[in-house]
């Protein structure tokens, strides 16, 4: 028999029971409310069955709730209304308060079947949104505002004109304007103190967002409102997902969330990345700044710079995946809109120092279930050589890897239609003092992912570009600095590459076309619809050259290039002094070439060329900072459709010429009207004074003045002005013999 609690006492010598210590027995034993309600949730939108499915039920719902935490069936109670069926909500007890957090954010909005949608909810959120005084005795139908039709987001693409649209910041106003193709830009609309930072276009040219201390927003429609408010306080950086359904934000300094902000919650406190879904306004989910990857120390033991790697998340061509690298030890990659880490766990790549998505789906040969690709690489560790591979998601399979050898560095180029990927690699010799490159390009589209090496290069690769939807890529070489550093830096080469022509639709061999020696070019920019590059030095004292290239020019052919797809040819050199951006616009038409005071301080501006190279405008612009075309989204059209206007598109360029002149005879109308107005101004006010004189001379008993001749003549004279002012100008005259 168990001992008697008078007993206990008298063992211990105590003639009271007060003073015995029950602290520890208290600590274990007494119920924390907070902590208790903390593990619990309520699960909502269950079906109602009676009470002999009730037990199927509970079981099929554990399996969902066990995937984000730790519950039992005995923790699942599922109240019974009348008839003894159940209500369609149940709570359930997690393990632990952070397994409840998990289970609201993974598992809210999940489908448990086809007519049912679980909702997730903290049960300690009754207390936070239930107090008295928030919610109201009686029941109030919610509010309805009346339906009002919104403006049209994409509203410029149906201009009849075909202009594209860009935007200027300058000093501390904003503009937005159309481009037009003679005259200087139309402005369509144009505010002070829009921005605090910069301005950015989303990626489909849909929205503008400019940057606030308490975040970004979002304008757009004709009459440029605010269309999306994301309250990221001090926001520094943003990222778009190529098809602008999420943003990423990024602020130095990490989030301190007030108690009462009506979006940001405790979740977000202290973090610095969040990424958002535009179209509701919310965070997703929110991450902290780790240690960046790669050495801490350089070889002589003297600590490394490193910089913020943006973006830090990297979207999958189609939006369903989002990752980052995580310490240099893996990659995260998360599904949305979930945010949930694909299948639980990061991808475990040692020493992983880069990586890229696909920018569009693969094609495998040969596959035909859903993937996305990415590429990584890795230095190299220990007497393991540096690697090269290619992941598929969501298998996480790796398709293809190379192993590299005397590897210092690596970059990553994804062709725009994820038929290649170049990994250019600068080797070092076995001393260590020299570097070279080499090119591996990865046929992803072929069978096996075959890998061509270009190793042709005697110099080190500073900049490459694959062509839009094209198969032909640019290079600029440089060699070595000097051991002593000079004011002049090094020479550097431009080479150009295109496949071999080959019978059927395989592609060749990639082989040099030529290349432009002494030369200071340091940036590649090839039209968004390929064939035309530009080649430009920017952000150097020395030079400010824009080399317009053609590729595919139309004249006679060289006869040492007869077996490739491109022929070369220059077209024209402009120059832009302190030139720090170049940007083609869409249609690749146009080209912009600008000066912004945040890099350079002196004769800030813009130039506009068209894809030839000759310039068309030319402006002057103080505290100049930015220039950027608006983007266009994808064409509608079909590639038969597509193929069919440029097979017709002489025809329509006599629609268009037509049109221009048109333009242009207003334009000149408008000038002579302008110009009559002015002289009929004049003639008037002249007529006036000299009246007046008049009236004085005889007011003072002298002559008149003119004679009725005199006035004559004068109105002659006058005459002869307003008709040579007004007359036509003859731009052209042509003959034609009418039968």
């Amino acid at each position: 028999m168990a001992p008697s609690f008078d007993n206990l006492t008298e063992d211990r010598g105590s003639d009271s029971e007060e003073e015995l210590d029950f602290s520890d027995l208290r600590q274990n034993y007494d119920v924390r409310m907070e902590e208790g309600l903390d593990a619990f949730v309520i699960i909502d939108g269950l079906p109602k069955v009676p009470q002999a499915s009730k037990e199927k039920l509970v079981k099929f719902l554990l399996k969902k709730l066990n995937t984000v935490g730790k519950t039992k069936e005995d923790a699942i109670f599922m109240p019974l209304g009348q008839n003894d069926i159940t209500e369609g909500y149940a709570f359930v007890e997690y393990a632990g308060p952070q397994q409840a957090v998990e289970a609201t954010k993974k598992l809210h909005g999940t489908p448990l079947d086809k007519k049912h949608t679980l909702a997730v909810n903290k049960l300690t959120d009754i207390d936070r949104y239930g107090r008295e005084g928030r919610v109201n005795d009686e029941y109030e139908a919610p509010h309805q505002d009346p339906f009002s039709e919104r403006e049209h987001l994409r509203w410029w693409l149906g201009d009849p004109n075909g202009r594209d649209q860009f935007v200027m910041y300058r000093g501390e106003s904003v503009g937005v304007f159309w481009n037009k193709k003679k005259d200087g830009p139309e402005n369509i609309i144009d505010r002070n103190s829009w921005t605090e930072m910069f301005v950015q276009w989303s990626p489909l040219g849909t929205y503008l967002a400019t940057m606030h201390a308490r975040g970004v927003q979002l304008w757009g429609g004709p009459s440029w409102q605010r269309v999306h408010r994301i309250p990221h306080p001090v926001c520094n950086l943003i990222d778009f997902s190529p098809g602008e359904k999420y943003l990423t934000t990024w602020s130095f300094k990490p989030i301190e969330v007030a108690e009462d902000d009506p979006v940001l919650s405790m979740e977000e406190d202290g973090k610095n990345y969040i990424i958002w879904d535009i179209a509701t306004g919310k965070p997703l989910r929110s991450f902290q700044t780790h240690d960046l990857p790669g050495p801490t120390e350089d070889e002589n033991g003297q600590p490394v710079k490193k910089k913020i790697p943006w973006p830090a998340f990297k979207w999958s061509a189609d939006e369903k995946y989002v990752a980052r690298m995580l310490d240099g030890q893996s990659i995260s990659v998360y599904e949305l809109p979930k945010m949930v880490l694909l299948d639980k766990t990061s991808i475990k790549i040692e020493g992983v120092r880069d990586f890229e998505w696909a920018p569009a789906t693969p094609q495998r040969d040969g596959i035909k279930s859903y993937e996305q690709l990415f590429c990584f690489w890795t230095p190299e560790i220990g007497s393991n050589p540096a690697k090269v591979g290619l992941m598929s998601i969501p298998s996480k399979e790796i398709v293809r890897t190379r192993n590299l050898f005397s590897v210092t560095d690596a970059k990553l180029h994804w062709q725009s239609q994820a038929a290649y990927v170049c990994v250019k690699v600068d080797r070092h010799s076995k001393s260590k003092k020299s570097l070279a490159t080499n090119l591996e390009i990865f046929r992803v589209r072929e069978k096996g992912v075959p890998v061509e090496v270009v190793d042709s290069i005697k110099d080190t690769v500073i900049n490459f570009a694959w062509e839009p939807k094209g198969d032909r890529f640019v290079l600029i070489t440089a060699a070595e600095a000097p051991p002593i550093p000079t004011a002049v830096p090094p020479k550097t080469s431009v080479s150009f590459f295109c496949p071999e022509k080959t019978k059927g639709a395989t592609v060749g061999n990639f082989k040099h076309i030529r290349t432009i020696d002494r030369k200071n070019s340091n940036t590649i920019y090839w039209s968004p619809k390929g064939r035309f590059v530009v080649v430009a030095t920017l952000l150097s004292q020395q030079s400010s050259d824009l080399d317009f290239w053609d590729l595919d020019y139309e004249g006679e052919k060289p006869e040492a290039e007869k077996d490739l797809t491109a022929n070369l040819q220059h077209m024209n050199t402009a120059d832009h002094y302190g030139v720090t951006e170049i940007e083609w616009d869409p249609t690749g038409r146009y080209v912009s070439s600008s000066a912004s005071v945040w890099k350079h301080a002196m004769e800030n501006g813009y130039h506009l060329y068209d894809f030839k190279g000759d310039l068309l405008r030319e402006e002057h612009i103080e505290k100049f900072k930015q220039f950027l075309w608006r983007p266009r989204p994808p064409t509608l059209l079909s590639r038969d459709e597509q193929k069919q206007i440029r097979k017709n598109l002489r025809e329509y360029s006599k629609d268009f010429d037509e049109q221009d002149r048109i333009e242009e005879d207003k334009e000149r109308g408008a000038v002579v009207e302008e110009r009559r107005r002015l002289l009929s101004e004049w003639l008037a006010w002249r007529e006036r004074e000299t009246e007046d004189l008049e009236d004085e001379r005889r007011e003072l008993g002298l002559d008149a003045g003119r004679g009725d001749v005199e006035k004559k003549e004068e109105a002659e004279e006058g005459k002869k002005v307003v008709e040579e002012v007004t007359k036509p100008e003859v731009l052209e005259e042509t003959s034609e013999v009418v039968a």
